[in-house]
């Protein structure tokens, strides 16, 4: 399998208002509220439902003030999420810092981190956790769970010193993934059911979900992971409060608010914080609003988090079926029809 980026260049103009009231949180199940009861344009979701249709989307939610407005398809399938799975590390490891267990500026030297011959060189060891979660360790071995664009496009070992350039390489994001193995003492995927899926209450989340991939090229694992469209939106409604869920601080404040600021430029209108997609550093008219954030994996597998309006967005298409990736411009309509039918676009 493989993981990829995602490059949107146009995704919407999103209005800015105050951070709105909280809304509910889910139970045992998500609360579902008809249009004609949470506000949202009848009309606009039929909009939005053709385009779902016309792409074949597997799965789609939309969580408003934590209440489901809008979904169709088996929303309890556990599907592949592809890359999405580096934003549920990062919640992770935020965790473990937040714990001691992890320093954001241990050295992969420190660390005792390294790989098959041609084994890392003293100066990408000098690469700290920090860069690795930004995508910036300079570090360019081989590495598994990446598609063929990624490896041709890897740079030449050497080529750029740790901290000095960005580019979205899985070395970084699976060996982030041995580095909380080891410091944590536990699996990824043993500690997402207990330090995420159970404060969440995900409906279908269980650890053997998640499957390693392992190849000769790195002695670091890929973490594939799947998941059902309902539990990733209990995730992205995590990150929309702040990392809390009715009460209880699962992730830190800091570690969301600091998890999702960019770091890098990583596309047109594009950021990229800690293993999160973000807003560029300034937004300009139909780009993705500061503050916004969202994960992806190749296929289109999307969650995005609009903090400001307590709105959450799933997507998921079902890789088994060999259906087309939507484009960065559909993925733009896909964003800009849910804000439309919510009545968040600016007036023409």
């Amino acid at each position: 399998m493989k993981s990829t980026t995602i490059s949107v260049t146009l995704i919407c103009a999103l209005c800015w208002a105050p951070l709105a009231a909280q809304g509910t949180f889910p139970g045992a199940a998500w609360e579902r509220v008809p249009p004609e009861r949470s506000g949202w344009s009848k009309a606009g979701l039929a909009e939005l439902q053709a385009w779902s249709n016309h792409h074949h989307s597997t799965t789609l939610m939309i969580v408003h003030h934590g209440v489901v407005v809008a979904e169709w398809g088996d929303t309890s399938a556990r599907l592949e999420l592809e890359s999405v799975r580096k934003s549920l590390l990062s919640a992770l490891i935020g965790i473990a810092v937040s714990g001691k267990k992890i320093s954001l500026d241990s050295t992969l030297e420190q660390l005792d981190v390294d790989d098959n011959p041609p084994a890392l060189t003293k100066a990408e060891k000098q690469a700290t956790v920090r860069m690795l979660l930004q995508a910036r360790s300079g570090v360019y071995h081989k590495a598994l769970y990446e598609s063929a664009d990624m490896a041709k496009n890897r740079p030449a070992r050497g080529s750029h010193m740790p901290g000095t350039f960005w580019y979205y390489n899985n070395w970084d994001f699976n060996a982030l993934g041995t580095i909380f193995e080891r410091a944590a003492s536990v699996g990824v995927y043993d500690a997402l059911g207990e330090w995420i899926a159970r404060p969440l209450g995900m409906q279908d989340y269980r650890p053997r979900d998640g499957h390693y991939v392992t190849g000769p090229d790195s002695i670091h694992p890929a973490y594939a992971i799947r998941m059902s469209a309902r539990d990733l939106a209990r995730f992205a409604l995590l990150y929309a409060r702040k990392g809390n869920w009715a009460g209880r601080q699962v992730v830190p404040v800091d570690w969301v608010q600091e998890s999702t600021q960019p770091y890098s430029v990583s596309g047109p209108g594009l950021g990229y914080g800690y293993m999160w997609w973000t807003a560029g550093p300034d937004p300009k008219p139909g780009e993705l609003a500061k503050g916004c954030f969202f994960a992806a994996g190749t296929g289109g597998q999307l969650a995005f988090v609009f903090p400001a309006i307590d709105l959450v967005l799933v997507h998921q298409i079902d890789e088994g079926l060999g259906l087309s990736e939507p484009s960065s411009e559909d993925i733009g309509q896909l964003v800009k029809l849910t804000l439309k039918a919510g009545g968040f676009l600016p007036s023409p």
